[in-house]
């Protein structure tokens, strides 16, 4: 294998098996832990960049006992050699991407150090983990000077435990987090989005009994008549008692634990009102095993298909969308917190859409609790992006994770129907067999919602054709195409027909064109408001002629960096197909679609 670029080698060496001296243990994600009391660790970081990763290694690549993870303090009047100090380096908040926090940043693809001083008293019988919700790409964290895990992946979040690093009193936790592309990283190195570095998301302290909830799975069964699933506690006894109510409901079931740390539990749904986008009712539940209790806000729904239809709660619906991608509005920069979340999800709302796509990987949990809130449906996706090493076993096992984390933290969110598990990716047999075995996966991990992949389609004169033999594993097939951006121009889409080889519901996933807020013109030119406003005509009259279509997710909802969209004067750094731009300002294709949707012109539940 070949590489190029000192970064992508330091990122390599910096990870590699070579720095464990010992076996660590593994990251894990413990379910609803927005929901238990912790210890916010958010706020400002001290942090040094270092490209060359000498707070790691000796010139002679060998692991230094006295890295910057030890965080040592030059003493005054000592002849030790300390040669960095984080005290005295500056700050970058947490959370949050370096890139957009400081200038100097905004390129740069490397290894940056954070490190942060708390306080903290242990409980006794209690175990405490180090939540990080998200930081890209690859990290390695130490408590008090103390190794204990190591991540790769920039989007989904994984616990730590770190009990037996922490003492009473002041603490600190030091972070070394690399975000350099790799090629065989998920995603690689090619991706239309930029590539934020840093802790991303939220990162707390999380107390928890010697015995805890860990993972739990409730669902309406298909005929919905009972609430079914498990709960599993960890470092429990086979025969303890795991009790599980809906107190609102008058609800409640207790279970004894197998030989596993496994419950299975049955309620009936007789008097539930089932959750939807025109009333997205949540209930409270509460969860409890020795020693431990938790609540979550949940609601109950199906979701399921019947030849080309979709069914939510066993009735047809035509899914009004729009796709996000995770970045801030207004500020730039990664989107992390509630505001963030109120403006994308609020425009979405303001379009019509019952349903968005968060593209193109795991966004941060606000995301789909606040869709929960609203009744707003979801698409989710991991980074398997265009050209994986799909006949890499390795990257298999890193999506193989990605999916795993990304199942346990959002299995217990009413609004995700769709788990995708690709976009527009090659139609090769590796990839077709490497992205089948993920939706395998997918079912042995989740049966209850759909699977799904954004697939690119064939065009043959005026014709589309949907043959990737990916289809058959799916529940709903995804196709996104660019007909009067990328192909042809807008008016061809009134004369496509299309032809699917799946009686399958079909979403187009993607579809539409740039234009720069303000920039106006005829509608023949491109870039202006008015092409793209033309694209969005043409294509709407089209969607009607497609009798398997049942859902829409147009590309996009806001303007988005990407360093591959270089136009001066109009991209600048953008990709400008957004109905919104970053500054909020609303283009006319905004309101085209706004109208299709709220009048119900296009599309057809069945």
């Amino acid at each position: 294998m070949k590489f190029t670029g000192w970064n992508l080698l330091v990122s390599l060496c910096l990870f590699s098996s070579s720095l464990l001296t010992q076996a660590q243990p593994a990251p894990t994600v413990i379910a609803d832990l927005d929901n238990r009391a912790n210890i916010s660790l958010n706020g400002d970081w001290h942090f040094m960049v270092d490209p060359y990763a000498s707070g790691l290694y000796t010139f002679h690549h060998e692991v230094k006992a006295d890295g910057y993870f030890l965080n040592a303090q030059p003493k005054p009047g000592s002849a030790d050699l300390v040669e960095y100090d984080f005290s005295k380096s500056p700050t970058l908040k947490v959370p949050g991407d370096w890139n957009t926090q400081r200038e100097q940043l905004f390129y740069y693809e490397g290894l940056i150090w954070y490190e942060r001083g708390f306080e903290f008293n242990p409980k006794a019988n209690h175990r405490t983990f180090l939540h990080i919700g998200a930081a890209n790409y690859r990290s390695m964290i130490w408590i008090n000077g103390k190794h204990i895990c190591d991540h790769e992946g920039g989007f989904t979040g994984f616990d730590c435990e770190a009990t037996q690093q922490l003492h009473a009193g002041t603490n600190f936790v030091v972070m070394a987090v690399d975000n350099t592309r790799l090629a065989d990283g998920v995603p690689t190195l090619n991706t239309d989005w930029w590539n934020y570095g840093g802790i991303t998301r939220d990162v707390s302290l999380v107390d928890v009994p010697e015995r805890f909830i860990d993972q739990y799975d409730l669902r309406l069964n298909r005929a919905r008549t009972s609430i079914e699933g498990w709960v599993h506690v960890e470092g429990a006894m086979q025969g303890e008692a795991v009790t599980v109510a809906i107190p609102e409901a008058r609800l409640s079931v207790t279970a004894s634990l197998d030989a596993k740390g496994n419950a299975t539990v049955t309620l009936p749904a007789a008097g539930l009102e089932f959750w939807s986008p025109e009333h997205p009712k949540l209930y409270r539940v509460t969860l409890a095993a020795d020693g431990d209790k938790l609540e979550d806000e949940m609601g109950f729904r199906t979701i399921e298909t019947d030849g080309t239809k979709i069914l939510l709660n066993g009735k047809p619906i035509f899914l009004r969308g729009i796709s996000i991608h995770a970045e801030a509005p207004y500020r730039g920069g990664r989107a992390n917190n509630d505001k963030d979340v109120a403006t994308l999800l609020g425009w979405a709302r303001e379009l019509g859409c019952n349903y968005v796509r968060l593209v193109h990987y795991p966004h941060d949990e606000r995301m789909t609790r606040a869709a929960d809130r609203m009744g707003i449906l979801v698409w989710s996706e991991i980074p398997v992006y265009w050209a994986e090493h799909f006949d890499d076993p390795a990257v298999l096992k890193k999506a193989q994770q990605q999916l795993g984390e990304e199942i346990a933290r959002d299995r217990d969110k009413a609004s995700i129907i769709l788990w995708s598990i690709a976009n527009e990716t090659p139609a090769t047999a590796a990839r077709t067999q490497f992205l089948e075995t993920l939706a395998g996966n997918v079912r042995a991990l989740d049966s209850t919602r759909l699977v799904t992949a954004a697939l690119l389609v064939r065009t043959e004169g005026k014709d589309k054709f949907i043959e990737d033999p990916l289809g058959a594993s799916l529940d709903v097939i995804g196709a996104n195409e660019y007909i009067g951006w990328y192909e042809g121009r807008p008016e061809d889409a009134d004369t496509t027909a299309w032809h699917s080889a799946y009686q399958k519901p079909l979403i187009i996933s993607e579809f539409g064109g740039g234009a720069k807020a303000g920039l106006h013109g005829a509608a023949t030119e491109r870039w202006t408001e008015e092409y793209q406003a033309s694209i969005y005509k043409h294509q709407l009259g089209m969607f009607n002629r497609i009798p398997q279509l049942r859902g829409l997710s147009p590309w996009i909802l806001m303007d988005f960096r990407s360093p591959v969209r270089q136009l001066p004067g109009v991209q600048d750094g953008y990709n400008r197909k957004g109905l919104i731009s970053e500054k909020g300002e609303k283009k006319q294709a905004f309101f085209i679609l706004q109208k299709a949707y709220r009048e119900g012109t296009v599309g057809k539940p069945e």
